[in-house]
């Protein structure tokens, strides 16, 4: 007998995705419309093409809950698209860099669409290695974290994962885009500690990012960020640790927007000044629709509005990772896992660059932020888990038929 997916949708997850989407274009209104008016332009321009993608995402997330599997898994598709980021990702250096980055691919008229190759990049590195984990998992059990690494610390192919890894990971730091690189890393942490290996190499692998999170840090410090700014490349990621080492120095330069969201932030209190009131948002805070957009939340709804957004967030990751735990078929988990992973470490690290925890990266908080390619490779990321959980639970329902028919 078979069994139409369309009845085992997973509204635990569909309706919080939907709820923050809805948020999101009221905070991009809220946060971007003022400014829109006071350079004469559309107070509904932004908010239009977030709504635009929106529409383009739930499309997307119908087209891929309705298609098999087996579909998804297949290498070819998965190479397919690795061939294309790489190339996006290559071509970029060639468009006009935006602050300091070369991100962004425009095109037509005025460049009213562009694309954000690293950010594509996040959902697709988890794709890519859930699918290359899940073939050896025979080997994962049996020999541990010697089957990722085939007996070599040093890969000797070049399409070995780790390699492959690398690669991407070059190519998103070389834009140079700090923050979607750290994300990219960590999420390759994540789907290394969730293929089957022993923990104790999470353990392991996390005293490892920290100690040179801290010797990066401290190589920064001690050298001086005028020092670190002459290195090609380089001169982008020293105005981000300029402003994160003390922004109160040059709080009108590389410490603007630090001091800025600190304002924001002690504005709001408890219940906010009011949807639409912000004081910030009028100039005073640079990208506060972008990176500073959970800010300008704080200060319109205060500690409460703010931490009802959290805890919908977080429920809805919860939620995901509940799909990875009960999945039995390890690509499924793991790929749960990621997503889960993915939507985790982007919250974590955009609040700690607004709270000054961790240096201004400049990646977006998860659908508050104006940002239709986040937005996009989010929904893509929920749509693979509910066809995920729709699978699994249709599995289990198909064996439970088969036992009573016995």
């Amino acid at each position: 007998m078979k069994i139409d997916k369309q009845h085992l949708l997973n509204y635990s997850i569909l309706i919080p995705y939907l709820i923050l989407s809805v948020v999101g274009l009221i905070m991009i209104y809220s946060t971007t419309s003022a400014l829109q008016v006071q350079n004469n332009g559309n107070p509904f321009k932004l908010l239009i093409s977030q709504a635009a993608f929106w529409v383009i995402s739930l499309v997307g997330i119908y087209v891929i809950y309705r298609m098999k599997l087996s579909f998804l898994r297949r290498s070819g598709l998965i190479s397919l698209m690795l061939f294309i980021e790489g190339f996006l990702l290559i071509i970029s250096h060639f468009f006009t860099p935006v602050n300091g980055a070369h991100g962004w691919i425009r095109f037509g008229p005025g460049g009213l669409i562009g694309l954000q190759p690293a950010e594509y990049l996040k959902l697709l590195i988890v794709w890519y290695l859930a699918h290359q984990f899940a073939k050896i998992q025979g080997e994962i059990r049996t020999y541990d974290y010697q089957a990722l690494t085939k007996g070599r610390w040093i890969p000797n192919k070049l399409n070995d994962w780790r390699v492959v890894s690398l690669i991407f990971l070059g190519l998103v730091a070389s834009l140079p885009d700090l923050g979607n690189a750290v994300i990219v890393a960590l999420i390759i942490m994540i789907l290394v500690t969730s293929s089957g290996i022993g923990y104790r190499w999470f353990s392991t692998s996390l005293i490892a990012l920290v100690s040179s999170s801290a010797l990066l840090l401290g190589s920064i410090r001690l050298l001086g960020v005028e020092v670190v700014a002459k290195i090609p490349v380089f001169g982008y990621i020293a105005r981000r640790f300029a402003a994160y080492f003390n922004p109160f120095e040059n709080a009108t330069e590389s410490g603007l927007q630090l001091t800025n969201s600190y304002y924001a932030m002690s504005n709001g209190g408890w219940f906010g000044r009011g949807l639409g009131n912000s004081i910030e948002k009028n100039g005073y805070l640079p990208e506060a629709h972008t990176d500073f957009a959970f800010s300008i939340v704080i200060e319109e709804l205060g500690f409460f509005g703010a931490s009802l957004i959290l805890a919908l967030l977080f429920f809805l990751i919860l939620r995901i990772l509940v799909v990875g735990i009960r999945a039995r078929n390890s690509f499924n988990a793991m790929m749960a896992f990621g997503v889960a992973g993915m939507l985790l470490v982007q919250t974590f690290v955009n609040i700690g660059g607004i709270a000054g925890l961790i240096p201004a990266t400049g990646v977006t908080f998860p659908f508050i932020s104006q940002g239709g390619n986040s937005l996009l490779i989010i929904s893509i990321g929920i749509a693979f888990v509910l066809n995920i959980d729709a699978n699994e639970k249709r599995d289990l329902i198909q064996e439970e038929i088969e036992r009573t028919m016995v």
